[in-house]
């Protein structure tokens, strides 16, 4: 099947060498950052983790998303979603491998993700980290080539896979989950310190994910001639609003703990991020950015009439999508190290390399993502002709 990913129109192929362009640039600025270490970052002793890790936390929940189309179709025997479960599972694999990829540019020198492979730590939660986020990508990569495999054949998909399917659904679970616990397992950096982490985890990833998901849809029904079907994704919008829904009251939540209880250290990350704290104040924009539009992204797909309308509801989920990659990939790892345990504060700005480098995953799992619907697209349409 891979063969039709070598067929396609002159606007698929400015696309990949956009995206191969873009992934060039990256790479240089990563060898740039390999010859020099990573005090061309932004990061520094007080804030380790940036826009790196950021990233992986956000797209993590992506990942985990593409749950909300194969737990319906292949549980609850959802058909609407039968021609969009392999939209989702393509869509996870490209999340993860920028997952990985976004590990593997913070370690500093790539070798050192070998140490968890020959020097296993079971008692860390990087350890599991790895496990199932590796875990999952193979998961989906043979599901979702074996079942697409079974559908151009016209033959049921072969029982074996059966297993592998009802396993990677708690798997996707478990891979935010693995991931929250990262973040809250640190007794020292309060602003994570929460018992909802990972439940806020899963929520803002279910209403991610699918709002990608939603945009996708519509761009292949507008350039290729499958259409992934109207009622599968009026499905997919009503799990975005309750799951956004979800996660505001969540954020809420933690606003009333913080400052009801008025105990300092809860409330400064929320403090700097949204006023600002000891005139530092470089989140701000951020926080409020990611506030309204998350309201105003909700309140549209309160409204059926806005719900319905294909236009608005793209606009929509473009607000979801920003707003919680601001929320998980900007705001929340980096007010975690705000103030230091010396209670100083040490503002984080990523660098160009560092910029360029993240431009460039993101061109990468962008291009795996495009080959990848390319096949899935040449198959339904072969399938319906």
């Amino acid at each position: 099947m891979l063969e039709t990913a070598l067929k396609g129109s002159k606007k698929y192929w400015l696309l990949l060498l956009v995206l191969v362009v873009l992934h060039g640039i990256g790479a240089s600025a990563f060898l740039y950052q390999l010859k020099k270490g990573l005090t061309v970052t932004g990061m520094s002793r007080d804030v380790s983790w940036g826009i790196y890790i950021a990233q992986f936390t956000f797209l993590v929940g992506v990942a985990a998303s593409a749950v909300m189309v194969v737990l319906p179709y292949y549980l609850h025997n959802v058909k609407e979603f039968g021609k969009i479960t392999i939209l989702g599972e393509f869509l996870a694999v490209a999340a993860v491998s920028m997952c990985l990829m976004f590990i593997l540019v913070d370690l500093g020198k790539p070798m050192r993700m070998l140490n968890v492979i020959l020097h296993p730590t079971p008692n860390s939660v990087l350890f599991w980290d790895m496990i199932v986020l590796n875990g999952y990508l193979f998961l989906n990569i043979v599901i979702g080539w074996v079942v697409l495999s079974a559908e151009r054949k016209e033959i049921p998909p072969p029982k074996w896979i059966k297993p592998f399917i009802y396993v990677s659904i708690p798997w996707a679970v478990s891979i935010h989950t693995v991931t929250a616990f990262l973040y809250a397992g640190l007794p020292g950096r309060h602003f994570w310190l929460t018992a909802i982490m990972a439940a806020r985890f899963l929520a803002s990833a279910f209403a991610a994910g699918p709002a990608l998901l939603i945009l996708l849809c519509l761009i292949v029904r507008k350039v290729s001639k499958f259409d992934p079907g109207k009622e599968a994704i009026q499905k997919v919008s009503k799990i975005v609003l309750y799951a956004m829904i979800v996660s505001i009251f969540f954020v809420v939540l933690e606003l009333f703990t913080a400052f009801y209880s008025q105990i300092p250290w809860h409330m400064q990350g929320f403090v700097y991020n949204f006023v600002g704290l000891h005139g530092k104040s470089n989140l701000v924009p951020w926080s409020w950015a990611f506030a309204i539009m998350a309201v105003i992204a909700t309140l549209m797909l309160l409204v059926p009439a806005i719900r319905h309308n294909e236009k608005t509801l793209a606009v929509a989920c473009a607000l979801v999508f920003i707003s919680l990659w601001i929320e998980k990939g900007v705001t929340l790892v980096i007010t975690g190290f705000i103030p230091n345990p010396f209670e100083t504060i040490t503002q984080y700005v990523p660098t160009v390399p560092e910029l360029a480098i993240t431009v460039g995953v993101w061109a990468t799992g962008f291009l795996v993502l495009t080959i990848l619907y390319k096949v899935a697209v040449s198959v339904k349409e072969e399938i319906g002709a």
